[in-house]
């Protein structure tokens, strides 16, 4: 059965994605739209999110993971594809940089502070973080090579389309390589109890209310974009912070509250597991298909070679998530750090 917190969180998608277009079509100033917009992503996130956790009831819990995987990330995929589209690449870099952080930064680090504030000291298991902080060590290392190869004007700096398609293909064997594992059952995985929030759905139920959002996912994203650079101006903000910061969380962080939640009655475990898997998820599939995407849209094409500064921010935000989970416990000094570090990177980018 669907709870009353499904219904307004439906309702609350439909009638913001109506009021986007409804908005979008008659004129409307293109900030309104914006933030309406950005509402109606952050929305359909949630219900994405609610219906393909929804959809794991009927699965095992590696195959949810990967559904997870496939789906969730999806109105962050279609910002991105039409930002590109639009040539906005440095908000596309910036949105895809900033829902890593947001996730391993800010969402974990709220997470340890509500559960720490309630039960003290967290407990988890650490092999999940550990094998997840490797994969992203490698995600920021396919981003990191690439950008110090063209800033020291190394020969390979001058093919950044070829490197870009080649970190591409092995960051997604390594993706590969990771479902594999999942799939026959090893210890690298999300939890099952990590599926166990609501009472089921029936599959077709869940697959309706997932196409519906998908395809609304979709037109608002089109929208979204296409008032993104005007507001933009009109805010005074920089396109990386608008990206790393508005779009990043209208489009990933909010589904991944759940986190919180699991924080917030102890479940530690769970906890870390959702919220930087999906992290996870950007950094080794969301964007090597993105750069394949990008060759077949035409223009400018998407490339690993980002600024030295958003390079920095992926560095320290993986070095710091490693050291905190690290030895499987957290309290609220590292909740702290965690989202102090994610308020410094955003306040520099707020001037570009």
């Amino acid at each position: 059965m669907l709870s009353t917190r499904d219904y307004v969180i439906f309702g609350v998608a439909f009638l913001a994605a109506l009021a986007t277009g409804v908005l979008s079509h008659i004129g409307t100033s293109h900030v309104i739209v914006f933030v309406v917009g950005a509402l109606a992503l952050c929305s359909i996130a949630a219900t994405i999110g609610e219906a393909t956790d929804q959809i794991g009831h009927h699965l095992s819990p590696a195959a949810t993971g990967i559904v997870q995987g496939a789906v969730g990330n999806l109105p962050e995929l279609c910002v991105c594809i039409f930002a590109l589209k639009a040539g906005l690449v440095t908000v596309v870099q910036a949105s895809l940089i900033g829902s890593i952080l947001a996730n391993s930064l800010l969402v974990l680090g709220l997470a340890f502070i509500v559960g720490s504030a309630r039960h003290k000291v967290l407990v988890f298991d650490a092999v999940t973080p550990r094998m997840i902080a490797t994969l992203l060590l490698l995600a920021v290392s396919a981003l990191l090579l690439p950008t110090l190869a063209s800033e020291l004007h190394m020969p390979a700096g001058q093919h950044e389309g070829t490197l870009a398609l080649v970190c591409a293909a092995v960051l997604l064997i390594v993706y590969a390589v990771s479902v594999r594992e999942m799939l026959v059952g090893s210890e690298r995985t999300v939890p099952a109890e990590a599926h166990e929030l609501h009472a089921g759905w029936p599959l077709w139920k869940a697959l309706v209310v997932l196409g519906i959002a998908a395809l609304g996912a979709v037109f608002v994203s089109d929208w979204f974009v296409e008032a993104l650079a005007p507001a933009i101006k009109s805010f005074g903000i920089s396109e990386a912070f608008a990206g790393l910061v508005i779009v990043a969380i209208a489009g990933n962080a909010v589904e991944n509250v759940v986190g919180i939640q699991f924080a917030a009655k102890n479940r530690a475990d769970l906890a870390v597991s959702v919220i930087l898997n999906s992290a996870l998820q950007i950094s080794v599939a969301l964007i090597p298909i993105l750069i394949f995407v990008s060759y077949f849209l035409g223009g400018v094409p998407f490339t690993l070679v980002i600024s030295p500064m958003l390079a920095a921010a992926m560095v320290l935000a993986a070095i710091i998530g490693v050291v905190v989970t690290a030895d499987g416990r957290a309290d609220m000094v590292d909740g702290a750090a965690l989202v102090g570090l994610y308020v410094i990177i955003a306040a520099i980018f707020w001037w570009g």
